[in-house]
């Protein structure tokens, strides 16, 4: 078993065409919450991964849950993360908005069925044989508030800005687009998302 990654939560390993992402013990917190808080985290990543799949948006298939070692054993996609395809494709609009417009459309089937990813980055999307996969739910919850929804594009929007600022505003407009046409709830959506902004910079503004 190869460590490939570690995290603040967790660590990931690549095991026989596996990913293992096991939680790893924090020695600040009491042991049997810590314990707790693990396995609670693991089997809701799990749920999630799984529901997600359900409503059509890809993600990996899950292959374990071994809640004595607080671990997931997830499909490895072989794939190229959407964070450096849009790099990539920095050039080539078209496809630069049809990918984005597809991640619009993905959110929205998540969104309708009350799934916060809670970390949409484009280091979370694996671009693999002409589908988006979505990845790493650990953040993730079942949450049917327009607030939690409004967060959850927050985070997007900003990775655009610190990531892809370049082509920032196509990308999101691309996103916005297919969010819309897939989610009935997209305007109340992208209303809070605005006063979720709002407030952001009201709170900056007085520090």
């Amino acid at each position: 078993m190869k460590l490939i990654a570690k995290g603040a939560e967790a660590n990931l390993y690549l095991k026989n065409g596996s990913i293992i992402k096991e939680r790893v013990p924090k020695g600040y917190r009491a042991k049997e919450l810590d314990e707790f808080l693990r396995k609670t985290r693991t089997k809701r990543e799990a749920k999630l991964i799984s529901l997600a799949r359900r409503c059509g948006v890809p993600t990996p298939f899950i292959r374990d849950v071994d809640l004595t070692k607080m671990a997931i054993e997830i499909e490895y996609i072989k794939g190229e993360k959407v964070k450096n395809l849009l790099s990539f494709l920095r050039k080539d609009r078209k496809e630069r908005r049809k990918i984005c417009e597809e991640i619009g459309k993905l959110v929205a089937k998540l969104h309708a069925n009350n799934i916060i990813h809670g970390d949409l980055t484009t280091s979370n999307m694996i671009f693999s044989e002409g589908k988006i996969f979505f990845i790493d739910f650990g953040l993730g919850e079942i949450n049917e508030a327009i607030e939690a929804k409004g967060v959850d594009l927050l985070v997007f929007k900003k990775t655009l800005h610190s990531t892809h600022y370049e082509y920032e505003e196509d990308c999101w407009n691309a996103f916005v687009e297919g969010y819309s046409q897939e989610y009935d709830k997209a305007k109340e959506v992208l209303h809070r998302l605005r006063v979720i902004e709002k407030r952001g910079r009201y709170f900056a503004e007085r520090e």
